[in-house]
């Protein structure tokens, strides 16, 4: 891992798609830390002179092969991880995306170790952090607010 990522002097921008299609949303298990082997939303870090978009679009890719549009932001919060002796080992700020995929083909990949596809219902049953569930809910609602009446959910 970069020493620009680990320990770092300023906060890392990272960004998160919460890709949403036919009532299930694609969750990842991560590979590496921090919350490595935890199942999450896929993301990443924005690159230099990437926009948000497009690093939310890059990191669906590279994680579950998805391309996806990315449709507006659900939340920005930030994570800040202390090592055992309190210095700051990860810092950072991100902005979730709520997006629709063109498709349900998945493959884990790059930083993910699995990709799955679950319902709102079963979203209890995986173990997710609070802030993880808490964005999932608000773009499950996101995408029953953007169906005309007598549609299916994306």
């Amino acid at each position: 891992m970069s020493d620009a990522w680990e320990y770092p002097s300023l906060p890392v921008v990272a960004v998160g798609g919460v890709a949403i299609l036919g009532g299930r949303v694609a969750l990842v298990r991560r590979a590496h830390e921090p919350r490595q082997g935890e199942w999450s939303i896929p993301g990443g870090k924005l690159e230099a002179g990437e926009t948000l978009a497009d690093g939310v679009r890059r990191e669906l890719r590279e994680e579950t092969g998805l391309e996806a549009e990315v449709v507006s932001l659900i939340e920005v919060f930030e994570r800040i991880y202390r090592d055992s002796d309190g210095r700051i080992r990860f810092h950072y700020v991100i902005l979730d995306y709520f997006c629709r995929p063109s498709s349900a083909r998945a493959v884990a990949g790059g930083d993910a170790l699995e990709v799955a596809w679950v319902s709102e219902e079963e979203l209890g049953r995986w173990e997710l952090n609070e802030a993880v569930v808490r964005v999932v809910r608000k773009a499950f609602a996101l995408s029953r607010q953007a169906l005309p009446p007598g549609t299916a959910p994306y």
